[in-house]
């Protein structure tokens, strides 16, 4: 005689995904600070105290370009600045960077 009221095994992937989710809870409330880096300039100190207020340094990137976006110093991703608003700046992520780890 078979049982219809028997519950069905559990799903392998949905057990997996949960006891992943629960170890990751440990970790929810840790700060990190996100820099997003639009590009850079290199200059002689001389060249820095000569800029005054309204001075353009030119960075090494070009209109358009993806900016890097770094997670305590560590560059995980690339992506597009993004108006937030219409008063802030934001980042929208288009490529998730490969860790050389």
């Amino acid at each position: 005689m078979s049982d219809t009221n028997q519950a069905s095994p559990p799903d392998f992937r949905e057990t997996t995904e949960t006891a992943s989710a629960k170890e990751l809870e440990a970790v929810y409330d840790i700060s990190v600070t996100v820099s997003a880096v639009l590009g850079k300039a290199t200059m002689q100190v001389s060249q820095l105290l000569k800029l005054g207020r309204g001075a353009v340094v030119e960075l090494d990137r070009r209109l358009g370009e993806a900016i890097d976006i770094y997670v305590n110093n560590r560059l995980i991703a690339r992506g597009e600045v993004v108006m937030v608003d219409n008063t802030r700046l934001g980042v929208t992520m288009t490529e998730i960077v490969k860790s050389e780890r």
